[in-house]
């Protein structure tokens, strides 16, 4: 019996990785609860296993009552020890896979599509199942049991008797894994991923940058023929990766973000941290992007808000805000060229420089920068009324439109 016990428990050691003193620990307690039914009125009594030839003895404090057989026990007393033992192990089993996979929240990890259950997908870790919530699945993706999965791991908890495993497809570190897995350089650091964003199933940006000059960090992670990149848009079921250069000048990085659009210029609202973009007329869809994906993940990569009007656009609204300077109260010509080269250039520039921006520019006093600014509060009103109107006007001629095809039909 004794010689069965030490096999078992180095069997259970080697097969589930719990600790050998652990289970010895469960086997004291549950035989000591069944040896209190047999021995009552003892208060210090113990059990102790003798890790090197099994013995088992019963002790009150530090003296030797007898050693123990298993046989003297009955069937309820071994019963109760037996499920004592069975929920220890599984306390220990579940402390042994809550210390590795916590160690591992952060890195991708291998399994294989168990079931379905109620949306979540219940993957097969090997020692143990994780889940992937509704909100961790990407659009578009579709998982079938059986079908082997790479995930990101994004959480590790006990909840109960359990260990809670919570993997992704979302996270933008899913990508930024697979980058260093396929791109041996961002491993080795000579590249570095300094940015990215992702919109899952749909497109990801990640910024990079080289360590070392005679490393193109951007052809490094493309890889000969595109091959690096081929892998990892192929993980990620055809979702579209731009790969963009890192640059310490933001204009030079809006640029990088927002291709393959041309930039004509750039111009900055540091107060506010937006830029308004320039492009050409035929580059405002490719800036833009479907359903405004380049400019909206260009704007979190870069980390300004980015509004995106072409030449004909900005030329357009330059001379309105040209008109709106000249037809302040008491601006003569040469106020208002000092007006446009402090950058004021529309009823919105002269709300944000406020009177103590006003009263900087030559002519300008306190008195004449509260005219100012009243009056263009007013001009802002106006057009917000004036266009309101034409919004109004323009949605009346669509619906007469609509009911004379109808009538047509």
């Amino acid at each position: 019996m004794n010689d069965e016990m030490l096999r078992l428990v180095d069997s259970i050691h080697r097969d589930k990785g719990i600790d050998a003193d652990i289970l010895y620990k469960s086997l004291e307690q549950a035989l000591l609860t069944a040896a209190r039914k047999k021995n009552p009125g003892i208060e210090e009594l113990k059990v102790r296993i003798d890790r090197t030839n099994g013995d088992m003895r019963l002790l009150d404090g530090d003296r030797l009552i007898r050693l123990l057989d298993s046989s003297e026990f009955g069937r309820i007393a071994a019963q109760t020890a037996k499920q004592i033992m069975i929920q220890k192990i599984r306390e220990a089993e579940r402390d042994v896979v809550y210390g590795e996979y916590e160690q591992r929240a952060g890195e991708l990890v291998n399994g294989t599509v168990q079931r379905i259950d109620r949306g979540a997908v219940i993957v097969n870790l090997g020692k143990t199942e994780g889940i992937i919530p509704r909100q961790e699945q990407a659009v578009g993706e579709s998982y079938h049991p059986g079908s082997s999965i790479r995930t990101y791991i994004r959480e590790v908890s006990k909840r109960g008797q359990r260990v809670m495993i919570i993997l992704s497809r979302t996270a933008p570190e899913l990508v930024q894994k697979l980058f260093e897995q396929e791109v041996p350089e961002i491993f080795e650091h000579t590249v570095e991923v300094r940015k990215f964003v992702r919109e899952a199933g749909y497109r990801t940006k990640i910024a990079v940058s080289s360590s070392d000059s005679r490393v193109d960090p951007v052809g490094a992670c493309v890889g000969v023929r595109g091959s690096r990149i081929k892998n990892i848009v192929d993980e990620l079921n055809g979702e579209k990766i731009d790969i963009v250069r890192w640059n310490e000048s933001d204009e030079i990085f809006i640029q990088n973000a927002l291709s393959p659009a041309t930039v004509e210029m750039i111009l900055f609202n540091n107060e506010k941290k937006c830029a308004t973009v320039i492009v050409p007329d035929d580059q405002l869809s490719l800036a833009i992007g479907k359903r405004g994906q380049n400019v909206r993940l260009s704007s979190k990569l870069t980390e300004w808000d980015l509004s995106i009007k072409t030449v004909e656009e900005h030329s357009r609204l330059r001379e309105r805000g040209r008109d709106e300077i000249e037809s302040l109260p008491g601006v003569g010509e040469a106020m208002v060229n000092n007006m446009l080269l402090a950058g004021i250039e529309s009823f919105e520039d002269v709300l944000n420089v406020g009177t103590e921006g006003l009263v900087e520019i030559k002519g300008i006093g306190d008195k004449k920068a509260e005219e100012i600014i009243s009056f263009a509060k007013e001009g802002i009103e106006n057009r917000s009324d004036e266009n309101l109107k034409q919004a109004e006007k323009k949605t009346e001629e669509n619906e007469t439109i609509e009911d004379e095809i109808d009538i047509l039909d």
